[in-house]
């Protein structure tokens, strides 16, 4: 229940998503003092009932959304977070075994947690799911709708791999509507890689500025257990345990994923340009590296 938590628990009660949220934190009193604070907004909101929880009571849940783990500092990677993330990823898989619900991990570097949950759980990959590029997606929509003065809404474009410095756009997929953004009269191919970039160190500059990035991955989160719960079948960009793609290492990384009510139906290799193919085997590989350099015993 630190940031990222406490935006997650308000975003899905405003959107309604639950009748009974529990939370959890290594500190007791946080959880309990959160869940009375949310308790008292009850009247503005549909009717939920928020407590505190242990996470072998989670067992019993519908979705667990992980956002435990130490956050990044100004100037450090998401993979520079890693052992001491993986090791409380053991410990929380421990106190889970049993569950039957979906896994939901937040928590960075995200990828390789999501390997590592979805190993120490013993669940099945379809249950197990990172936000993965998810918000890079949303930055990169954001910032192409911004240069080109355009809703968001309207721009159909994605992050692929990991969610962190070895992510690679999909510029060759990338339209407006239908309408190919290389055909649209503002745009410039020169303007790719510095859009890449912004969306690649979107949350150094906002961790540097406030020292944590919460809200946008809040409303992530939140629609990605919306789409799951109601059964949506959308199409986003989520991470997942990906083991049998050719001449891929196996890894955990973002590709266009179909979320149902069981949790991940399929995922697809989009068509690639070669250096689109080239920058996400890049990116498989990073991930695969920083799951192998991590000491388990």
């Amino acid at each position: 229940m630190g940031w990222v938590g406490s935006s997650v628990a308000i975003s899905i009660l405003h959107n309604g998503l639950c009748r009974q949220l529990l939370l959890n934190d290594c500190q007791p009193g946080i959880a309990e003092g959160e869940a009375m604070d949310l308790n008292h907004g009850s009247p503005f909101l549909p009717p939920v009932d928020v407590k505190a929880a242990t996470v072998e009571e989670m067992k019993s849940c519908d979705i667990v959304v992980i956002t435990a783990g130490r956050g990044g500092k100004p100037g450090e990677t998401r993979l520079q977070l890693l052992n001491e993330n993986v090791t409380i990823a053991r410990e929380l898989s421990t106190k889970l075994r049993g569950f039957k619900g979906i896994l939901v991990i937040v928590a960075n570097p995200v990828d390789v947690l999501t390997y590592f949950y979805q190993k120490f759980s013993g669940l099945p990959k379809e249950r197990v799911i990172g936000t993965g590029t998810l918000l890079d997606t949303a930055r990169l929509r954001d910032i192409i709708g911004d240069t080109l003065s355009v809703s968001p809404k309207s721009i159909h474009a994605q992050v692929l791999g990991e969610h962190g410095d070895s992510e690679m756009v999909l510029w060759s997929g990338a339209n407006i509507s239908g309408v190919p953004l290389k055909e649209w009269s503002q745009w410039s191919e020169q303007l790719e890689n510095s859009i890449a970039e912004k969306v690649r160190k979107a949350a150094y500059e906002i961790i540097v500025r406030k020292g944590a990035t919460n809200h946008a991955i809040g409303l992530v989160t939140t629609n990605l257990l919306k789409w799951i719960l109601r059964d949506d079948q959308r199409l986003v960009t989520v991470s997942s345990v990906i083991d049998d793609l050719g001449g891929y290492p196996a890894t955990a990384m973002s590709l266009p994923t179909l979320l149902g009510r069981q949790g991940i139906v399929r995922y697809w290799l989009p068509p690639l340009t070669e250096d689109e193919s080239k920058a996400l085997k890049n990116s498989a590989r990073v991930l695969r590296d920083a799951i192998d350099s991590v000491d388990l015993d």
